[in-house]
């Protein structure tokens, strides 16, 4: 079985992926146990007849230390060992593994299910500024987008022109008559 065999560096590759995810502290060294059944489930080693989450959870603690909540790269591999003749039953020890080990390499954490941003219609209606009335209509250009400062206050114009003057001349003219 040559052409099934499966390098230890690749699946070590992949456990210590897994090892990290999730965990800004992780060194990928040693994995947990919500680690070891998420590769567990993202690698389709759990079947959900033969293998189940709670044997996986049975082998994590039978291979890990008795005051450890962690396993090693070996732990790990004792592990898979007892979980492949569970999950490829009628094949023999070794053939079961490797075809775990195949199941494995290459597979990185599935961010599948994660919660997603809702698009609601009502979200859109809100925040659309083409359906704003009144002073919040200023705030926007015909875009929608928003005009920031000058959208906000009301900025006097200090440009010295004074629109409702009326008179003859300007101002200077009649200072200097008075």
């Amino acid at each position: 079985m040559a052409e099934g065999s499966v390098s230890q560096a690749e699946v070590q590759t992949s456990f210590q992926k897994f090892a990290v995810h999730g965990d800004s502290k992780a060194t990928g060294k040693e994995m947990n146990g919500k680690n070891f059944a998420k590769i567990c489930k993202d690698c389709h080693i759990i079947d959900g007849k033969n293998v189940t989450t709670t044997d996986v959870d049975i082998v994590f603690s039978k291979v890990k230390a008795k005051s450890a909540r962690v396993i090693t790269f070996e732990q790990f591999n004792q592990a898979l060992t007892e979980l492949a003749p569970k999950r490829f039953k009628g094949k023999s020890k070794e053939e079961a593994l490797q075809q775990l080990y195949g199941l494995i390499v290459g597979k990185e954490p599935a961010n599948a299910g994660v919660t997603k941003v809702a698009k609601a219609s009502a979200v859109d209606r809100l925040t659309d500024a083409s359906k704003y009335t009144g002073a919040h209509k200023e705030r926007f250009d015909d875009s929608g987008k928003g005009k920031g400062k000058s959208g906000r206050e009301d900025i006097p114009d200090t440009s010295g022109y004074v629109s409702a003057y009326k008179g003859s001349g300007t101002y200077e003219d009649k200072v200097k008559d008075a």
